[in-house]
């Protein structure tokens, strides 16, 4: 069985967790802190509600039935399109997909070579 981590992300009124590799719990985290640092700077429109990654651990045991642990690759995919679908003029958004992008590439192989 691979080794994961979780990632703790606080929104608003909640909290999500993210499981990980645990060789890419780190990468998710920073990319959380670098995406919340440079939201602000865009201009477009329909800017998505970020929460930001508070806390990593190796072992997480729910002890609410209304939370959920969110897959790594899917949270990514997830972030990859709320980003893509995004018209910015003004700031080079390019820049913060290519990271996306590159994480989620890197989960993709990851999740091929465990299979």
């Amino acid at each position: 069985m691979p080794n994961m981590r979780y990632v703790i992300l606080k929104g608003q009124d909640e909290l999500f967790f993210v499981e990980m590799p645990s060789d890419y719990a780190y990468q998710l985290s920073a990319l959380n802190l670098r995406l919340n640092k440079e939201i602000d700077k865009l201009t477009a429109a329909g800017k998505p509600q970020l929460p930001l990654a508070v806390a990593e651990c190796d072992h997480l045991d729910l002890l609410q039935e209304s939370l959920s642990i969110q897959g790594g690759l899917e949270y990514i995919n997830e972030l990859e399109q709320a980003f893509a679908s995004l018209n910015e003029k003004e700031y080079p958004l390019i820049s913060l997909l290519t990271e996306i992008r590159a994480l989620q590439a890197q989960l993709e192989q990851w999740y091929e070579e465990e299979a």
